[in-house]
């Protein structure tokens, strides 16, 4: 298992999401450069967005929501959501959980 997973649940739906296309990437002096990219399982899961554990830095996870909701037949308002974290030393498992609707979004720090 990676260093940084998350979980994306339709809220309005009941469900978990799956099938959604998630990009991980970690800020440098370039830029925001990407460093994994998956999709959802069955179970709206994503384990393996890292092969190692993460270096101390900022990340950010980016949702495809639009590309989801296209697929259950949603007409959602977010056709992405971002979310930016910081990895700190001693922390090794990050989890970033997102609860979805087409209205809105919530995301906070899982174990």
């Amino acid at each position: 298992m990676s260093g940084i997973t998350t979980h994306v649940l339709d809220t309005s739906r009941g469900t978990p999401a799956a099938g959604m296309p998630v990009l991980l990437e970690r800020a440098e002096d370039s830029g925001w450069q990407p460093v994994g990219r998956c999709t959802t399982d069955s179970d709206g899961r994503a384990h393996d967005l890292l092969s190692s554990p993460p270096d101390d830095g900022r990340y950010r996870l980016t949702f495809d929501t639009g590309a989801y909701f296209s697929v259950v037949g949603e007409r959602g308002f977010y056709p992405e959501v971002s979310v930016t974290f910081v990895v700190t030393p001693g922390d090794d498992h990050y989890h970033v959980p997102l609860l979805l609707s087409p209205f809105g979004y919530t995301t906070y720090r899982g174990s």
